[in-house]
């Protein structure tokens, strides 16, 4: 059984009414979930673009793409 959030600790209600989980909360939890949170304590804002689905950033987000020669048009 999971044990219940703890309000102004494990999470706050921002302006809009939205919850907005903490750092705690995210240390608590032991892993990043990769949605691009707010208080992310694994530096995941600062390695990955959001936009890009899960199945493909290690593919985008890598220094150097293969191109074959074939696909190429010239």
């Amino acid at each position: 059984m999971t044990k219940p959030l703890i309000p102004n600790i494990d999470y706050y209600l921002n302006t809009d009414g939205n919850v907005v989980f903490t750092e705690a909360y995210h240390l608590k939890r032991g892993y990043c979930c990769q949605s691009d949170c707010l208080h992310c304590p694994y530096g995941f804002k600062d390695k990955v673009d959001p936009s890009i689905p899960p199945e493909f950033r290690d593919v985008w987000e890598s220094d150097t793409y293969e191109i074959d020669d074939e696909d190429q048009d010239e």
